[in-house]
């Protein structure tokens, strides 16, 4: 695997990162991809809920909630905020 890939579970909060790898299967990948987790997609790591999971993206305009166990599925490639 990339060394400069991280899981998405791992972003920073406010941080971007590019989907790069779906390591799932099954229902879980095609729910994934439903939800815009697409290869080369812009990711944004919005916050944490008080409990620290789930945490909320922006992907392709819609803000969605992934618990850790599904974004540490997800590798990006973090991006500098612009």
């Amino acid at each position: 695997m990339n060394k400069n890939l991280i899981s998405l579970d791992r972003l920073p909060t406010g941080s971007f990162g590019i989907v790069k790898k779906l390591s799932t299967q099954g229902t879980t990948r095609r729910r994934m991809l439903d939800l815009g987790m697409i290869y080369d997609t812009k990711v944004e790591s919005l916050r944490k809920s008080p409990a620290g999971d789930p945490i909320a993206y922006q992907v392709r305009g819609a803000v969605i909630a992934l618990r850790s166990e599904e974004a540490s599925k997800i590798f990006v490639e973090s991006i500098y905020r612009n």
